[in-house]
């Protein structure tokens, strides 16, 4: 790996073995070359998640998935790394999680027919979770000013047309990432790393560890 050790990860555990329900036999036998933080080194994979759940961030991240879009598993991928309640598929079942690097295993992952359902999912979690689309459209207001709430979901629209005309409809607001140079619009997952990076400077403290 460039900048990084030669191998990922460790080799069987040396010395004595560790005592806790946590611990995979096999990963202690035979090493844990995962791509996971040092604190989960050779943890059976429930045990991650059910660790990670104790300590969930409030927001969701949402995408509209009409044309397979690449771009999910990215999205997977840094809504692992930030913690996110939930991601969101909406529209077609089937993604690439190619670009997810197996982080799908570790973040909870719902598939919803179309926005409707996902706002009325999100409607029947606790007091209602607002749901806000992530997208620069005319009249969407900055993201970088707004006042993120704690409990929340991004929904981002497809690469290339961006929210649908549905989703614009269901949505309680749409909020725009500032952009300085020619292009008109910034990678889905690229946006949706930046809105959930602005959430967490918002909301979270310095990660365990």
């Amino acid at each position: 790996m460039p900048h990084g050790p030669p191998e990922v990860g460790v080799g069987p555990w040396e010395g004595d073995l560790p005592v806790g329900e946590q611990y995979d036999e096999g990963l202690l036998r035979d090493g844990d070359r995962r791509n996971v933080v040092d604190r989960y080194r050779y943890w059976r994979m429930d045990a991650i998640v059910a660790d990670l759940d104790t300590r969930r961030h409030g927001f969701h991240v949402a995408i509209e998935n009409w044309q397979h879009d690449f771009n999910i598993g990215t999205i997977v991928r840094s809504a692992n790394a930030f913690l996110a309640a939930e991601v969101h598929v909406v529209g077609n079942r089937r993604w690439n999680r190619r670009g997810a690097m197996v982080t799908d295993r570790y973040q909870h992952v719902r598939h919803h027919p179309d926005v409707p359902a996902l706002g009325a999912y999100l409607a029947g979690l606790g007091d209602g979770v607002p749901l806000w689309g992530i997208d620069n459209l005319p009249g969407s207001l900055p993201l970088e000013s707004a006042d993120l709430p704690r409990e929340v979901c991004l929904l981002f629209g497809q690469e290339g047309p961006g929210l649908s005309d549905q989703a614009r409809g269901v949505v309680d607001g749409t909020f725009s990432i500032a952009q300085y140079g020619s292009t008109r619009s910034i990678n889905a997952s690229a946006a949706a790393a930046i809105a959930m990076h602005a959430w967490v400077r918002a909301h979270a403290g310095p990660p365990p560890g």
